[in-house]
């Protein structure tokens, strides 16, 4: 598959443009950027990178100014997800740039779009104590300004003649399937120099990993020597239609990933149910009754957060894994055979659907039993009840909305994964398994902007006191919403150190009026104290064109009173949840 990336810009931004451009450094920067397909930009602005700031303000890239560096890198990964275009971040030197390395590494663990722009300390002031200098003599250099665990490409530009090389890795790396997490870091004495580049930048294109077609015919070989199932993550969020023709073609049995929620529907028939933390007790049930010759894995790299490297859910001869990366394939069961297939999912199971024609002779579909839920428990103090909540979410707003919804790492990750029930793709977000509590206090800002629509955050406590950006959806009237699960102060930490018989002393934090809070950063603020404010305090939500913060008093400490499943159990106890 080629791609390739056109923009329609605002000419009169580039009127007067040549063939060639002379113009300053941070002028081509931008205006490459915009080329590649770059609508928003997020980040905190400073000395070091004033002038990128300046030109931004000029260009049709919309620009938004938050509040901490995490939160924006945060707002930048969800924006590119929302939007499907790559995004930028920019931050200044010192601790501007420390502060945006946790976003920039949980968008490499997400397989997001985007390119950060820091500021860097120039060679004249390098090692003589400058204001957040940034050079070898305080920060480690290798891993800034280096492509590996953090960034897919990094340079620190020392000359303004490198920058055309810069802007056609970035195209190379934006136009390439699958993340790209870029970092690009010029000093302010580079990005005022004037220099020539194309007017127009060289089309960019990219032939993604295919597998050849024997490939092809050895997995669908493999897969007609009897049962097997497949197990879908989020890398086949673009597959939909093609991964559902598959299951269908052949009556296979298919679970996904948290993060694969929606990719086939939740109710289909075929579909038993969520792998890995909050998920379902029917997937493991079902590999110990009618346990599948193979497992033909989508685009997911089975971490801990999707199967708790449960022996339970290995299959009687090994998976088939299709991937981009090929390190994914075989690194969660090291001891189980696994024969890789690095491909985009889409092209492959194009081909893949070729050996199971319409007209094939299926397996017969046996519908395994779906356990049936424990009721809730009563009500203790006139709260809201988890279980509730969650059914109360699941109509308003997964079925009667088109609203995107995320949640945060914790309690919150655990209760979504388990009880809400999609039946399209990227309709839910979570984290990968980086797990940054926090991401989706800031992320559904950048979310909802990016959509140009609603977004909803459920998240803890914790979460929202870490980096929620409420002032910055204020500002640019982004339609956010949080959902607090307010347990008055009840820490999820407290609960893990309990669970492992350390010490909890002073966990816990004093309760806060989370509607108040909202309120005075400029958003709507609305408290729910009890089950019959809660129908109609979401439907506020969904209506709101700003931003709003719904604080839900719940009825329990942190996933109490919710009926998980073994192993899920066990990890969840552990883990505090």
């Amino acid at each position: 598959m080629s791609v390739a990336f056109s923009v329609e810009m605002d000419r009169s931004w580039v009127a007067g443009f040549a063939e060639t451009i002379e113009s300053t450094a941070v002028e081509a920067l931008v205006h490459n950027l915009a080329q590649l397909g770059v609508e928003q930009a997020y980040g905190v602005s400073g000395g070091g990178i004033g002038l990128l700031y300046d030109e931004l303000v000029r260009s049709p890239i919309a620009l938004h100014h938050f509040r901490h560096e995490s939160g924006a890198v945060f707002a930048a990964t969800e924006a590119h997800f929302a939007s499907d275009a790559p995004t930028v971040a920019f931050c200044t030197t010192g601790p501007g740039l420390i502060n945006a390395l946790t976003g920039m590494r949980a968008a490499r663990a997400d397989g997001a779009k985007v390119i950060l722009i820091s500021g860097a300390t120039g060679g004249r002031q390098a090692g003589r104590w400058a204001t957040q200098e940034t050079t070898s003599y305080t920060m480690p250099q290798d891993a800034l300004y280096g492509s590996g665990a953090l960034f897919d490409y990094a340079i620190r530009v020392e000359h303004p003649v490198e920058l055309p090389e810069v802007f056609r890795r970035l195209q190379m790396g934006v136009a390439h399937a699958g993340g790209f997490v870029a970092h690009v870091a010029l000093p302010m004495s580079i990005l005022s120099q004037r220099i020539q580049t194309p007017a127009v930048a060289p089309a960019a294109s990219a032939i993604s990993p295919v597998a050849a077609a024997k490939g092809e015919a050895l997995c669908a070989e493999l897969l007609r020597q009897g049962p097997f199932a497949v197990w879908v993550g989020h890398g086949a969020r673009h597959a939909d239609r093609e991964v559902r023709s598959l299951v269908e073609r052949t009556g296979a049995t298919v679970f996904c990933s948290p993060r694969g929620k929606g990719v086939v529907s939740e109710k289909h028939p075929q579909f038993i149910g969520v792998t890995g933390l909050g998920g379902h007790l029917e997937v493991n049930r079902y590999m110990t009754a009618r346990r599948p010759d193979w497992i033909l894995v989508l685009g997911s790299r089975l971490s801990e957060l999707t199967s708790l490297w449960d022996a339970d859910l290995k299959p009687r001869r090994g998976f088939l894994h299709v991937d981009l990366d090929r390190e994914v394939p075989g690194t969660a069961y090291p001891d189980c055979q696994t024969i890789a297939f690095q491909a985009e999912i889409r092209e492959f199971l194009g081909g893949l659907l070729q050996h199971f024609p319409f007209d094939d002779e299926k397996t017969e579909v046996v519908p395994f039993p779906r356990q049936m839920r424990s009721p809730l428990p009563e009500t203790r103090y006139g709260l809201v009840r988890e279980g509730v909540l969650m059914e109360t979410l699941q109509r308003r707003v997964v079925e009667d909305s088109d609203a995107l919804v995320l949640s945060d790492g914790g309690s919150a990750s655990v209760l979504c994964n388990h009880h809400l029930k999609f039946t399209k793709p990227r309709r839910y977000r979570m984290t990968s398994y980086f797990g940054a509590r926090g991401h989706y206090a800031a992320g559904v800002v950048g979310a909802a902007l990016g959509r140009g629509g609603k977004a909803i955050s459920i998240l803890s406590e914790e979460a929202m006191l870490m980096s929620a950006e409420v002032s910055s959806a204020a500002q640019y009237k982004a339609a956010a919403v949080w959902i607090v699960l307010n347990r008055a102060g009840h820490s999820e930490n407290e609960r893990c150190h309990e669970a492992l018989g350390l010490n909890a002393d002073n966990l816990n934090f004093p309760s806060v009026d989370y509607a108040t809070l909202a309120e005075s950063l400029g958003a709507r603020g609305l408290r729910v104290q009890s089950e019959d404010q809660l129908d109609e305090a979401i439907q506020e939500a969904l209506v709101c064109e700003g931003p709003i913060v719904l604080d839900v008093w719940l009825d329990a400490p942190p996933a109490a009173g919710m009926e998980l499943e073994p192993p899920v159990a066990e990890v969840a106890d552990i883990l505090g949840f």
